[in-house]
C-alpha cells in the first residue's frame, strides 16, 4: 500500500499506517506505483492536488489503477479527487471518478470553520473522533454505495467496493481504526 506524497497529509497518514503495521511508501512518480496494490490519496488542498497530478505525469497512472480497481482511501480533498462531481472547483481541475458521489469543495466553510465530531461508524466498536477542515460536503450519493458514517444525515464516510472516501481527516487523530478498516477492507 502506498501514500500519494505530492501535497497534504501524506505523513500523518504514513504514520497511522506504520502504526498497525502496514509499510506504506511515499509514491510521488509513476515508477514508484510499480508494486503498490492500493493507496491512499491524503487531504490537502484539491485543485493543487490535481494540477501537481497532472504536472508530476501521476494523473494519467493514477486514474488507469483506479480504473482497473485498485483499492483507494480518499480523505478530504482525496474524496474530492475520488468523486464523480465537484461543485465549487476549478474549470480545470482533473478527478478520478471512482466513487458515484457530488461533492462540494469547502462545503462545511472556511478554515475559521473547522470541527471536531465524534461519529459512529459501521465496524467500529466505539465513536470515531473525526476532524473536518475546509471539508467537502457529500450533496448525492449514489443509492448503490455503502454510508460508513453520517453527520447531522449528511455522509460523511462512504464506500463502494474497494474505494472508500472520508469528507475528515481520521490521519490527524492518534486512533489508527479507520487505516485498519480499510486495509481489512481489501485483503477480505
Amino acid at each position: 500500500m502506498g501514500v500519494l506524497a505530492l501535497q497534504g497529509a501524506f505523513a500523518a497518514h504514513r504514520r497511522r499506517l506504520a502504526s498497525i503495521g502496514v509499510r506504506a511508501p511515499l509514491i510521488r512518480t509513476p515508477d514508484e506505483m510499480r508494486g503498490v496494490d492500493a493507496l491512499v490519496l491524503p487531504g490537502g488542498e484539491s485543485t493543487t492536488m490535481s494540477h501537481l497530478l497532472t504536472t508530476s505525469g501521476m494523473f494519467d497512472a493514477l486514474k488507469g489503477a483506479l480504473s482497473d480497481g485498485m483499492p483507494v482511501f480518499g480523505t478530504c480533498a482525496g474524496m474530492i479527487l475520488c468523486a464523480t462531481e465537484v461543485l465549487d472547483g476549478r474549470p480545470d481541475q482533473r478527478g478520478f471518478d471512482r466513487i458515484d458521489l457530488t461533492v462540494r469543495r469547502n462545503g462545511y466553510g472556511r478554515q475559521l470553520d473547522s470541527f471536531e465530531a465524534d461519529l459512529d461508524v459501521t465496524g467500529l466498536d466505539g465513536p470515531f473522533h473525526a476532524v473536518f477542515i475546509r471539508a467537502p460536503v457529500v450533496e448525492r450519493a449514489s443509492s448503490d454505495l455503502e454510508v460508513l458514517a453520517s453527520h447531522e444525515g449528511v455522509p460523511v464516510l462512504v464506500r463502494d467496493g474497494g474505494c472508500t472516501v472520508a469528507s475528515f481527516h481520521p490521519e490527524l487523530t492518534d486512533d489508527a481504526r479507520l487505516h485498519e478498516l480499510f486495509v481489512d477492507s481489501i485483503d477480505t
